[in-house]
């Protein structure tokens, strides 16, 4: 009984983690990144965390640029530009 209340514990816990998300994260170079509207487009972690949820692993430049414009462009829909990811105004 003890083994089950502990892992039924930690099942919440975790599964609680991965909705406590920021609304909007703040990248380098001035990319805002919305993860709420993200994650209602595609209505899964896995496809951008493919290795689990949390940090994105070998997360920066190329790999942005490979995953996030390339996702943009299969979908027809987000920014493939620069500007449309780096807003420089201060």
């Amino acid at each position: 009984m003890k083994h089950t209340a502990a892992a039924l514990l930690s099942l919440f816990a975790f599964s609680g983690s991965a909705f406590a998300a920021p609304e909007v994260i703040n990248l380098r170079n001035k990319v805002t990144f919305p993860h709420k509207e993200h994650m209602a487009i595609t209505g899964t972690c896995s496809a951008c965390h493919v290795t689990g949820v949390g940090k994105i692993k070998g997360f920066g430049k190329a790999w942005a640029h490979e995953n996030c414009k390339g996702c943009h462009a299969k979908m027809q829909k987000g920014p493939v530009k620069c500007s449309g990811c780096h807003t420089w105004k201060d």
